[in-house]
């Protein structure tokens, strides 16, 4: 592997990382967080602040995700042409990661609505009261679906990306396909 593959292979890792890591602590840490504030009209402004704090790394991830995404594809395109099965895998995770970043780019639109709303009651930073009002609502019930899709769809991306790990390393004959051929040949003659 060359340099240039390892780097992008971290890029992609790491920027995957982020990405995965931060929507899913924000879902669950920081939106759930935001039911224990006491003041209803204070729980979107925390929400939303906490939000507006994450969002420039969170733009560094998946930058980093998708830049790391083309040096591996740059790297591996003639497999990708020649295998069914890392084509496949590819245009999987080409598209999930398109829907990945299109909803983080929604989210965000909805995210700058909310603070531009201010401070109106809620139940959460995601969850509407009975008072909040209709436009407030529907970007909340929006985020909260948002905010359960996107680590969703990453895990897959990052599954998949795992999945084509093996697939070179097979391809490639590395140490460690031929260390795990050898081990199942060693169970097979010891039953």
């Amino acid at each position: 592997m060359t340099t240039l593959q390892t780097t992008s292979r971290i890029l992609h890792d790491l920027g995957g990382a982020a990405w995965f890591g931060g929507n899913l602590m924000g879902a669950v840490g920081l939106n759930g967080a935001s039911k224990a504030v006491t003041d209803p009209v204070d729980r979107i402004p925390v929400a939303t602040a906490g939000w507006a704090r994450w969002t420039p790394l969170q733009a560094v991830g998946a930058g980093a995700h998708l830049l790391g995404g083309l040096g591996i594809l740059l790297a591996n395109r003639d497999r990708a042409a020649t295998r069914q099965d890392v084509a496949v895998n590819t245009r999987t995770k080409l598209v999930l990661t398109v829907v990945a970043a299109g909803a983080t780019a929604w989210a965000g639109v909805l995210g700058g609505k909310l603070a531009a709303d201010g401070a109106v009651p809620a139940v959460s930073g995601v969850v509407p009261a009975a008072e909040t009002p209709t436009g407030v609502k529907a970007a909340q019930q929006q985020l909260r679906a948002l905010q359960w899709l996107i680590p969703s769809v990453m895990a897959v991306v990052m599954a998949l990306s795992a999945q084509q790990g093996e697939q070179q390393a097979r391809d490639a004959g590395s140490p460690e396909a031929r260390d795990a051929a050898g081990w199942h040949r060693l169970v097979r003659r010891s039953s």
